[in-house]
């Protein structure tokens, strides 16, 4: 027990060793219309441009974005929630991070949201969100909960929204899943945007992140048992330690990230998904961000938007090069 309880401090304190060194790495953030530095003055990130800063998140109801993902249903706009604490809602805003309205999800609650993804579902050409109940910090939990509800479609007067007052969504399906080998703690989502499958990595204070699959189709009757895809190791001082992601449009490409920072794979044209898993990881820079917990592609795949804990969040977008 006394050997448990060193490891729980060591690793406790390297995260904020980790931390604390990040906020004071160059690692600038542009904001929209400030000229751009010269190659030389700022630090690349590969494959993408310097992080920028579209906006803030006005609405001051989300404290804790703990998810984003790109709208299918309304381009140009994002969806986001919040961590455990609050209720069964989700967030619209647009690139400024100027609200579109918020939307309680029917038929859910809400233990500990920790992600949230958009993918296809049982109904043909129409646009699902998932929204991720995967957290655990105890690993106790004998299963965890994804919603799976249609997309809501926004209008300019749903802006008016609020959590006091919220817009309400189709009833959404309770998708249960069980890890095979025990518990675990996971704040990261994704949702195949082809197949449907569904994937959660886990999050990991030592060693590396495991990724485990839902095949799809995904019966809500039934508690569907993950399979184990790969395992990722980030390129920190904690490898496993993945605090959200998403993958991109086109299903090519796999975007996560810790508290600081970014990191993305990328798989050939033409070969399985699952792959991905096996490709080295590029890193990304993100900016200045209070606790990133969210990442998102945008709707075209050419670039990456995210998030941070935190009243009013700035909203930060890289484009890829």
């Amino acid at each position: 027990m006394v050997k448990q309880r060193l490891v729980i401090i060591l690793a406790v304190a390297a995260i904020w060793i980790f931390a604390i060194a990040a906020r004071f790495r160059p690692n600038h953030v542009v904001t929209a219309g400030e000229p751009q530095r010269t190659n030389t003055q700022r630090r690349q990130t590969e494959g993408y441009g310097p992080p920028v800063q579209l906006g803030v998140l006005q609405d001051a109801a989300v404290n804790e974005s703990s998810g984003i993902v790109a709208s299918r249903a309304n381009p140009g706009l994002f969806w986001t929630h919040n961590d455990s604490g609050d209720g069964p809602f989700v967030y619209a805003f647009d690139r400024q991070g100027k609200s579109r309205g918020v939307w309680r999800v029917s038929g859910a609650s809400a233990r500990d949201w920790e992600d949230i993804a958009a993918g296809p579902g049982p109904e043909p050409n129409r646009s699902y969100l998932y929204a991720g109940d995967i957290g655990d910090n105890g690993s106790k939990r004998t299963t965890i909960e994804i919603y799976r509800f249609v997309e809501p479609t926004i209008v300019p007067a749903d802006a008016a929204a609020r959590k006091s007052k919220p817009l309400l969504t189709a009833a959404a399906e309770t998708i249960r899943l069980r890890y095979p080998d025990g518990s675990h703690d996971a704040e990261t989502l994704l949702v195949h945007p082809v197949s449907g499958d569904v994937y959660v990595i886990t999050k990991e204070l030592l060693g590396s992140a495991g990724v485990y699959k839902a095949k799809a189709p995904l019966d809500p009757q039934r508690t569907v048992t993950l399979t184990h895809a790969g395992d990722i190791s980030i390129p920190s001082l904690l490898g496993g330690f993945v605090t959200g992601g998403d993958i991109s449009p086109d299903g090519r490409r796999v975007a996560i990230c810790d508290y600081t920072q970014g990191y993305e794979l990328v798989i050939g044209s033409g070969k399985p998904f699952d792959e991905i898993w096996k490709q080295s990881i590029k890193t990304l820079r993100l900016g200045s961000r209070k606790q990133g917990e969210a990442i998102a592609y945008r709707l075209d795949g050419k670039a990456l938007l995210t998030t941070s804990e935190g009243v009013h969040s700035p909203l930060i977008e890289i484009v890829r090069r």
